[in-house]
């Protein structure tokens, strides 16, 4: 049996200060943007060529706005990276290389934590 994840929801508090950063500065593509029934705003973004995307909105988690951490985005290039979410206006952190990848950190407006990874090459 298949079972793959389709949605990873990311809980803020100003909806739309998080989507334009998500959007504007991280690059992400806007998917779908709906109140489907009072209550329930559904904002659905997915990373440039990712298969997975991330939900933010009203009444999409319980958890408390900030609480994410660790979640991770696999680059091919980290300094490249970086240098391009420098250039939108995001605070990322210097490259941290370690012997198994390298690494970039940044944090959205409420706090939820990103790593972007560089996987090394194979050989």
């Amino acid at each position: 049996m298949d079972m793959k994840i389709e949605l990873i929801p990311i809980p803020v508090t100003d909806v739309d200060r998080a989507k334009a950063f998500y959007v504007d500065q991280v690059g992400f593509h806007a998917d779908h943007d709906g109140t489907p029934y009072e209550g329930l705003r559904f904002v659905q973004l997915t990373p440039p060529g990712s298969a997975r995307s991330i939900v933010l909105g009203q009444g999409v988690t319980e958890m408390a706005p900030g609480s994410v951490n660790g979640y991770l985005m696999v680059v091919t290039d980290a300094a490249k990276a970086r240098e391009e979410l420098l250039g939108r206006g995001v605070d990322v952190s210097e490259l941290d290389p370690r012997e198994w990848s390298t690494f970039a950190h940044f944090k959205d407006p409420d706090g939820n934590a990103w790593s972007l990874q560089q996987l090394p090459k194979r050989g």
